[in-house]
């Protein structure tokens, strides 16, 4: 166990729209340090989202993280031999997390030819409650209602 919880870190609001929860999605779609190769990917689709939907683009990104962000998890815990995967609410920052890295993922393996489409297509999907990322939260949330039994083992 550690002896000291970590300082919270902060990041500073994007360039562009002034928002921090911006700022964590290209901190998260960077590869290898190209933050700036991050930013222009982000940006481009969000004006792709913006052409097709002809609606607010950032709040189409804000609608789709939103339906995917998981409210429950399970987490497994051993209880006299046994391992049994016990249903958790997700903490805020926690779940911004999950939902930031299940979209990037996702986009990753769509099969459009660049990135900025594959990031595009995901969040019109998102926003409209389907896609790769909107099941992996619906099947989070299914298997921790399937457990729900063992819930009295929470930590």
């Amino acid at each position: 166990m550690r002896k000291a919880k970590p300082k919270k870190r902060y990041v500073l609001p994007d360039p562009k729209f002034r928002d921090e929860l911006v700022t964590r999605f290209i901190n998260n779609l960077m590869f290898g340090g190209k933050k700036s190769t991050a930013a222009t990917i982000f940006y481009d689709a969000i004006e792709i989202v913006e052409e097709k939907t002809k609606e607010n683009g950032l709040e189409t990104w804000k609608k789709a993280l939103g339906n995917i962000m998981p409210s429950v998890e399970v987490k497994s815990r051993r209880v006299g031999g046994a391992t049994f995967q016990v249903p958790l609410e997700v903490r805020p920052d926690r779940k911004v997390s999950l939902g930031i890295k299940w979209m990037i993922k996702y986009a990753r393996l769509r099969g459009e030819k660049t990135m900025t489409q594959r990031l595009a297509g995901e969040i019109i999907a998102g926003a409209g409650g389907e896609g790769s990322a909107v099941k992996k939260k619906d099947d989070t949330h299914r298997m921790a209602d399937a457990n729900k039994a063992f819930s009295h083992f929470r930590f």
